[in-house]
């Protein structure tokens, strides 16, 4: 399987951090942070924060299948 990553936080797509390796993924939102499925990551409120290793969003990078 080969995935390609790219710096963004607009768009619809996966994303992940680059230091913990979460995905944030649209299609199932953020439980810990309350975020309902179908929010992008470009519509995350500015004060979110990876739920796992509170990195900001300038640590994701996108994933492209």
């Amino acid at each position: 399987m080969n995935v390609k990553f790219e710096r963004g936080q607009q768009g619809g797509g996966r994303l992940e951090c680059k230091i913990c390796w979460y995905v944030y993924d649209p299609a199932e939102g953020d439980e810990i942070w309350q975020i309902p499925p179908g929010v992008s990551f470009g519509e995350l409120p500015p004060h979110w924060c990876c739920p796992v290793c509170d990195g900001g969003k300038e640590q994701f990078l996108t994933m492209e299948n």
